[in-house]
């Protein structure tokens, strides 16, 4: 019986002691969380925030967005950033990973500056990217029209045929660097002997990697793969910074579309639901890759 009390409160002890993360993290997710969902029930434009609670409650902003084109628009635009950023800083990040996974003379500083691109805040690298791909004075036109690649200057961020192509490279450069550190970090912890075996066995470059490499970093990389792409989806900085959507919806991801709605044509309400949809879908396509990365494991 004394060992019952004694570890009741332990078990006491140890919840007060977890109280003030668990109301932590109660304030800054679960609370914001059940804003989002109230606020998506309510139809209607409210230009003044406080009086949101005014408006009639329904369903109606979810049925809308699943009928509306400009969503549907949006969503397509969002699926080809995101699949047009992710693969491509994936391959990066896996080569230079691999790369600097080797031993050679000024390994650590190149990792550390691998890792820059990844602590710029993605207005400064819009802002970068804006002036070297400039229709007037852009370093990018330069190179191409010496190059004999180009005859007149393009508005990459400008033509509607180039827009979205040309928000993609700064989201890459920003990107790739998560990939390498994380796909790193896996490689150092596969077993040199590993390779050993295999090389005795007389395997090749590629079996290494296929056999050996790749099945010690596949739970890494698709746990990067899931984090970075929730993150390109909600990704807002860059394409604002950039294009603000145009020209005429090119670049329109869905994070430019829920900022439009809430906070130019003040439907507060309508631009939760979309962000709402955006959480279960998410959501579900994480949990889908998380089972296929376990079956895979197995």
């Amino acid at each position: 019986m004394r060992a019952y009390f004694r570890r009741r409160r332990q078990t006491f002890i140890a919840y007060g002691l977890l109280s003030p993360a668990f109301l932590m993290v109660a304030g800054l997710i679960v609370y914001p969380l059940y804003t989002v969902f109230a606020t998506s029930l309510r139809e209607g434009r409210a230009p003044n925030i406080a009086r949101l609670d005014r408006l009639p409650l329904g369903f109606g902003n979810f049925l809308r967005a699943l009928g509306d084109e400009q969503v549907w628009h949006s969503a397509a635009v969002t699926l080809f950033y995101a699949a047009g950023t992710i693969v491509p800083s994936f391959a990066i990040g896996l080569g230079i990973a691999l790369l600097l996974n080797r031993d050679f003379p000024g390994r650590r500083y190149v990792r550390s500056l691998m890792l820059l691109p990844w602590a710029v805040p993605g207005v400064v690298a819009a802002i970068a990217f804006l002036w070297m791909f400039d229709a007037s004075y852009g370093v990018v036109n330069s190179v191409l029209r010496r190059l004999g690649l180009v005859t007149a200057d393009i508005a990459w961020f400008v033509d509607g045929d180039t827009a979205l192509y040309a928000v993609l490279l700064p989201t890459i450069w920003k990107c790739f660097p998560f990939f390498t550190l994380t796909l790193l970090a896996a490689l150092q912890s596969v077993p040199q002997a590993l390779y050993e075996a295999a090389r005795i066995d007389g395997a090749g470059s590629a079996a290494e990697f296929r056999y050996v490499t790749w099945p010690g970093i596949r739970s890494a990389a698709v746990l990067a793969v899931i984090l970075q792409t929730l993150w390109v989806v909600k990704d807002f900085d860059l394409v604002f910074a950039t294009t603000g959507g145009g020209p005429s919806r090119a670049t329109q991801t869905l994070s430019m579309f829920v900022y439009e709605e809430a906070f130019q044509f003040f439907r507060m309400g309508y631009a939760s639901a979309v962000g709402v949809l955006m959480l279960f879908v998410c959501a579900g396509l994480a949990f889908v890759a998380m089972r296929w990365g376990k079956q895979e494991g197995q």
